[in-house]
């Protein structure tokens, strides 16, 4: 049985841990507003990409469309990008995505198909090479970075199109955590490669027609490639919010587990001090009687 100093020191770790996860979820809930701002801020601009590619998408068809768009007519070779946190302790944040995109590359796999990954972020790396090996093909750590931004994303985005062009990738397909509220995030996929073309977010029937110059082809030349790097840019917000909303909610449960741990570990202190203390007295009150 641990002795009375042992379990005050016991006590003693276990208030300074509560301290450490407080500071924590008083820290992520004050990243979590200007990330979730970010994010939903970001959505309109990707939602009117979506409606300019989709317009331009109407007016091409067959040879003429991009391969960006139109695909190479195959599906052998996958590339996967997976975008999580750089840090942890933010319960299953990291490990659902990783969990979600496990399961469509053992699929492919299953298919036979050739599968190559792309990892964003220092835990999915680690889960993922451990998981795959050398199937992940690099990786991008940015826990340095102190504001996203389309500089942040084009490395990540330009090493995509290379991949493509040079016939090493033929779908692209992209897992990262949606941000739907505090308490949900949801894993999701976006195909990047061929693009998908939302023919809802074009401009329906009777109101305004665009006209393009130069031809829709020369745009869509240029905007694929940078639709990459805002779908990479608008997932990576995405994630952000979901961490800091997963790390508080970790923190508040762990700053809540330990509270009870110490009621636990107090009220079994005061028992057993209760006990020596009775021990003591007896021993005293046997020795005076004994006299």
């Amino acid at each position: 049985m641990p002795s009375l100093k042992d379990m005050r020191n016991q006590i003693g770790s276990v208030k300074a841990t509560q301290k450490i996860t407080k500071a924590m979820q008083m820290v992520a809930a004050a990243k979590l507003k200007r990330a979730q701002d970010a994010a939903e801020n970001a959505r309109p601009y990707a939602r009117r990409m979506a409606a300019v590619i989709a317009n331009l998408a109407k007016g091409i068809s067959g040879d003429s469309a991009p391969k960006m768009l139109s695909g190479t007519g195959s599906q052998h070779n996958q590339l996967v990008v997976v975008a999580t946190a750089d840090r942890g302790l933010a319960g299953g944040f990291n490990t659902n995505i990783v969990r979600a995109a496990r399961d469509f590359i053992n699929g492919q796999i299953n298919q036979g198909r050739n599968v190559r990954i792309i990892a964003i972020g220092r835990k999915g790396r680690d889960q993922l090479k451990r998981m795959f090996g050398d199937r992940v093909i690099e990786s991008f750590d940015l826990s340095a970075t102190k504001v996203l931004t389309l500089d942040v994303v084009t490395p990540i985005s330009a090493l995509i199109t290379e991949e493509f062009e040079r016939g090493r990738a033929d779908v692209v397909t992209l897992f990262y955590s949606h941000f739907k509220s505090v308490i949900s995030q949801v894993p999701e996929s976006k195909r990047l490669i061929p693009a998908e073309v939302d023919t809802s977010a074009a401009v329906p029937a009777g109101k305004a027609v665009y006209e393009y110059e130069p031809g829709e082809e020369e745009i869509l030349e240029v905007l694929l490639p940078r639709n990459l790097s805002v779908q990479i840019l608008s997932a990576l917000f995405e994630n952000n919010a979901g961490f800091y909303a997963a790390q508080m909610s970790a923190m508040d449960n762990a700053t809540r587990n330990a509270g009870e741990m110490i009621n636990a570990l107090t009220l079994k202190y005061n028992r057993s001090r209760q006990a020596q203390i009775t021990k003591e007295l007896i021993e005293i009150i046997s020795g005076a009687e004994a006299l």
